[in-house]
C-alpha cells in the first residue's frame, strides 16, 4: 500500500521538558502510515534551520521517502506547548515558518510521483489549497484534516477545499456531537463521500450523510497517559489504511462493516498513541537562547 502526504510539518517545543520533538500533521500521517507497513511518500517545504535538518533526520529514521522535501531559507515551523494533566496546552507558534510563508507547489514531477499512491493527505496548515484541484486529478483518494480552528469551518473554506477530497476529518474535542454532526454534514454537501471526527476521550464519529457510526475511545489509564499529541493523527493513519486495504477507492466506497472495523483500528492506534512523548517520539533537547530554538542533542523519549 502507497501513500503519501502532502503539507505541513511542524517541531514541537515543550517548554516545561525543553524537548524539541518532530512533527506535524501531515509528517505525522506518513510517519504512523510507515509504521503500519505502508510505503510513505512525504512532500513538503522546511527550512534551512536545525529545526528542518530535524525533521529531514525524523523522516529517514522512520522510513519515509523524504526525497520530495524541499528546503528554502527561513525558519522551519515551530509550537511552543506544554503538557498539562497529560494533555497538551498551545502557547505560541511562529505561523508555520516557511511551510506557509513560502508553500510547495506540486508540479509535473511531483504529481508523477503521487500518481501511484492509493491516497493522498494534506491539511489546512499547509498552504495547499490552491493545489488541491491538481489532487483531484489523480486516481487515488484524497484525505484533508480540518482541524478545529473555526476559520476552518466555514461555508466559504468548506466550499474552497471540500469538493477535493474523498474524506474530510475534523477534531472535535468536547464538541456536542449534533454541532460536530452539522458540520459534517455541511462539508459533504461540497462532495466529499465520508466525513471523520475524532473527539478524544469521546470516540469518533463517522458519516457518509445518510448513516452515522459512532466508535467509543480505548480506554487509557491516567497513569499510563504521556501526552496527547498525534492522537488523531495516529487514528486517521490507521483508519485510512484499514479501508484502503479492505478496498477502498473512489469508485467503491467501503461497507459500514468496513468502516466500523476501521474505527476500532483507529481508536486502538490512538490509544497506543497516549504513550508516546510527541508525535512519534525522536526527541531532542534544547536551549532557548534569545527566542531562538538552539538543538542540542538526542533524547531517548
Amino acid at each position: 500500500m502507497r501513500i503519501a502526504a502532502f503539507g505541513d510539518n511542524i517541531v514541537d517545543r515543550f517548554v516545561d521538558r525543553r524537548i524539541a520533538y518532530p512533527g506535524g500533521n501531515c509528517v505525522n500521517v506518513a510517519v504512523f502510515a510507515a509504521g503500519e507497513g505502508a510505503e510513505a511518500l512525504y512532500m513538503g517545504v522546511v527550512g534551512d534551520d536545525d529545526n528542518g535538518t530535524l525533521i529531514l533526520d525524523a523522516l529517514e529514521a522512520c522510513g519515509v521517502d523524504a526525497s520530495f522535501v524541499q528546503r528554502r531559507h527561513g525558519p522551519t515551523g515551530v509550537t511552543d506547548m506544554e503538557t498539562r494533566d497529560g494533555d497538551r496546552v498551545f502557547l505560541t507558534w511562529n505561523d508555520g515558518g516557511v511551510t506557509t510563508s513560502d508553500p510547495y507547489r506540486l508540479d509535473e514531477e511531483s504529481l508523477a510521483a503521487l500518481a501511484p499512491m492509493a491516497l493522498v493527505h494534506s491539511s489546512v496548515y499547509s498552504a495547499s489549497e490552491s493545489e488541491l484541484p491538481a489532487l483531484r486529478g489523480l486516481d487515488g483518494v484524497v484525505t484533508f484534516d480540518y482541524s478545529s480552528e473555526p476559520e476552518f469551518r466555514t461555508d466559504a473554506y468548506l466550499a474552497r477545499t471540500a469538493p477535493y477530497a474523498d474524506l474530510v476529518l475534523f477534531s472535535g474535542g468536547d464538541e456536542p456531537e449534533a454541532a460536530l454532526l452539522e458540520l459534517m454534514g455541511r462539508a459533504l454537501q461540497h462532495g466529499p463521500r465520508l466525513a471523520l471526527a475524532t473527539r478524544g476521550a469521546a470516540g469518533a464519529l463517522l458519516t457518509d450523510g445518510s448513516w452515522v457510526l459512532r466508535e467509543p475511545a480505548v480506554e487509557v489509564p491516567a497513569a499510563e497517559l504521556v501526552d496527547t499529541t498525534g492522537c488523531g493523527d495516529a487514528f486517521l493513519a490507521a483508519f485510512v489504511l484499514s479501508l484502503l486495504r479492505a478496498g477502498w477507492r473512489r469508485d467503491r466506497l467501503p461497507s459500514p462493516a468496513d468502516c466500523r472495523r476501521a474505527l476500532a483500528a483507529g481508536a486502538q492506534r490512538a490509544a497506543r498513541q497516549c504513550h508516546v512523548a510527541g508525535a512519534f517520539g525522536m526527541g531532542v533537547s534544547y536551549v532557548r537562547d534569545d527566542d531562538r530554538s538552539v538543538l542540542s542533542g538526542s533524547e531517548d523519549h
